[in-house]
């Protein structure tokens, strides 16, 4: 702080969220819907929901994140869904666990339009201003205290911080002190952090060049074009009906490969000048070439940022290299021989907390009512971010309010998977959320995200009386159409045969349920109707679902079966007294690593790095035989 700026206290608030990205948005629209007064500080009011990477949302796995946020009462799928300019179902040829939606955005309206909402939010004041210093008083309340010298009293603070915690910006030899898209970093929070005993480390993620538009021959690319009938992120949008913009593919050559390997010395991440870690499933160009030197091309995605700019992403184009090799690098590839850059590439480095320091609710474990939430936890994505900042909205006020906080477990939603791995396992490098990660991934399916998280919105107090309504309505929908289509009889007839024979199926020795029926691969809830003439006139979503389920049913009953395994350990709860260094024949390792994260139950212990099975065992004969399983909590 500036010795000459003199400090005063500007207000005093229930909650206090610093940063206003993807996190930030979530986590105080949440508090103050909550009806808390709530305070979002942002670096600049133009860095609200801010794209600084990719410019869309959704995709394999992050497309559930979305759902459930929505499902919950967060914003994320109803702004997209008012600023797509592109939308497809991924993986529709696999099974539905991992159909998942994706949706290009307009970068410049989504941001415009989440700020709006920010703005019009009762409750929630918006404030452009560095947050330089966090102060714990005697009382257990936060001065959160800003660059501009005023200060905010605050019962409880959310740090969504992103990339902007002393974020560097490295291009070749080039490197300088910046956040995420030319603005400015935040020096000093890091310090005052740390000050307060949390434990930091640095990570790093990069971004691809912006080409201008004009500059691109689409002609020599692939097109890919949205679906035809785009089916909305939120369940509150009846339908979307807009122009797709189409995207395009394209390849780098042998001639990108050569620029690149004669210019590795000049990489910072090759160089040794960037030691922290990026992400493994979203890597440099640099890093491709080298990996998978045998691949002769690479497949990029070319991408519109919106509606009315030029700019073009270049999804799969990452680096860090010189500028001046930028350009070559860039022209090289097939339909970019005379491409403009309007952006170059780079890559950040910034600091971010090791997550093993959280509670399932995202409080600090050190430091009541201190809740961190977003890519300063060490994950990647706006999807991620967004799905942290809505818990931690959500459980700053029941925390505020003496309630228990809400704890999404693994079998209940992929945000109970990202937040499980990030707390529990820590990360060594930007997290990913993917749907290999999810053991019980059939039951977590995009579809039903409101069936399995509407109930705990409205409990929570964040889902209005007319999304639960609508909800209860379409639950009922499903429900009746299953019994009805249970209760139908189909018998052997001639005419029966006919129809199951031209759709491709075995014909009928006896009667059964149309249900049953339906469980047949070849057979569709679509290509039933001359078996069903007085079906009721249905949403596309319920006969998906409906169909989902009947064809599913042997499997999604054995994941239950899973699940309830799964529960045993998870509902052995684990005394929050406990100190393990009582229990001597627990492994020295497991002992340190106990301690450390703290687990709430025998099921989050169980998956603890360094925790074996027979600490486990040893665990378990421990809470029985000397403290009573759960006495203490």
């Amino acid at each position: 702080m500036n010795d000459k700026v003199r400090e005063f206290l500007a207000d005093s608030v229930d909650v206090a969220v610093i940063g206003a990205g993807h996190a930030g948005c979530e986590a105080s629209l949440a508090a103050a819907r909550l009806g808390m007064k709530t305070i979002v500080l942002t670096m600049s009011l133009d860095s609200i929901a801010m794209m600084p990477c990719n410019p869309n949302i959704g995709g394999t796995a992050k497309g559930h994140l979305v759902r459930e946020i929505d499902a919950l009462g967060g914003e994320m799928a109803l702004n997209i869904d008012k600023t797509m300019i592109q939308c497809k179902m991924l993986n529709r040829s696999k099974g539905p666990a991992v159909h998942s939606l994706r949706a290009q955005a307009d970068k410049n309206k989504y941001h415009a339009e989440m700020k709006k909402v920010l703005e019009n939010q009762k409750g929630l004041q918006v404030i452009q201003s560095e947050v330089t210093d966090l102060k714990i008083n005697e009382d257990g309340s936060f001065n959160v205290i800003t660059k501009l010298g005023a200060y905010y009293r605050a019962k409880a603070v959310i740090i969504t911080t992103g990339t902007y915690l002393q974020g560097r910006i490295y291009i070749g030899e080039l490197n300088y002190s910046s956040g995420p898209n030319g603005l400015e970093p935040s020096t000093e929070l890091s310090e005052s952090l740390m000050d307060l005993g949390i434990e930091m480390r640095k990570f790093k993620t990069g971004t691809p060049a912006r080409i201008h538009s004009d500059s691109i021959d689409y002609e020599k690319m692939d097109v890919q074009t949205g679906d035809e009938e785009i089916i909305p992120f939120s369940f509150m949008t009846d339908e979307i009906n807009i122009e797709q913009v189409p995207c395009y593919i394209t390849y780098t050559t042998e001639k990108t490969h050569e620029i690149i390997r004669e210019n590795l010395d000049r990489s910072p991440l090759y160089e040794g000048v960037i030691k922290s870690i990026g992400p493994r499933y979203c890597p440099s160009i640099e890093d491709k070439v080298v990996k998978f030197s045998d691949k002769d091309r690479h497949q990029l995605f070319v991408e519109p940022e919106g509606l009315d700019t030029k700019e073009m992403y270049i999804q799969g184009m990452s680096s860090s290299l010189p500028y001046e090799v930028q350009i070559p690098m860039y022209r090289s590839m097939i339909g970019m021989e005379n491409a403009q850059i309007m952006r170059s590439a780079y890559a950040i480095e910034y600091d971010s907390i090791d997550p093993t320091q959280l509670k399932s609710s995202l409080e600090l474990i050190s430091i009541k009512n201190l809740f961190f939430a977003g890519q300063v936890n060490g994950s990647s994505g706006y999807e991620e971010a967004a799905a942290q900042g809505l818990i931690a909205g959500i459980n700053v006020v029941l925390s505020l309010t003496g309630k228990e906080p809400l704890v999404l477990d693994r079998s209940e939603a992929y945000i109970g998977v990202l937040i499980d791995d990030l707390i529990t396992k820590g990360t060594n490098e930007p997290y990913r959320m993917m749907t290999s990660r999810a053991e019980y991934r059939l039951l977590l399916r995009q579809d039903n995200a409101d069936e399995r998280l509407t109930q705990k919105g409205y409990d929570a107090g964040l889902v209005t009386e007319e999304r639960y309504k609508k909800f209860i309505d379409k639950k009922e929908a499903i429900e009746n159409e299953i019994d009805r289509l249970k209760g139908i009889k189909i018998t052997p007839k001639a005419e029966t045969n006919d129809l199951l024979e031209k759709a491709g199926s075995v014909p009928l020795s006896k009667a059964l349920s149309l249900y049953e029926l339906l469980k047949r691969v070849e057979l569709r809830y679509e290509n039933t109707y001359e078996l069903d003439t007085d079906r009721p006139k249905l949403k596309k979503e319920i006969k998906d679902y409906v169909e989902t389920v009947i064809k599913y049913e042997g499997y999604i009953a054995k994941q239950i079966n899973q699940v309830e395994q799964f529960k045993k350990l998870e509902n052995k709860k684990i005394p929050t007294d406990i100190d393990y260094d009582e229990i001597g024949s627990l492994r020295l390792e497991a002992r340190q690593k106990l301690n450390k994260i703290r687990p709430d139950s025998i099921g989050q212990a169980s998956r603890i790095s360094g925790v074996s099975p027979s600490d486990i065992n040893v665990l378990l004969i421990y809470l029985m035989t000397f403290r009573g399983m759960g006495t203490h909590r």
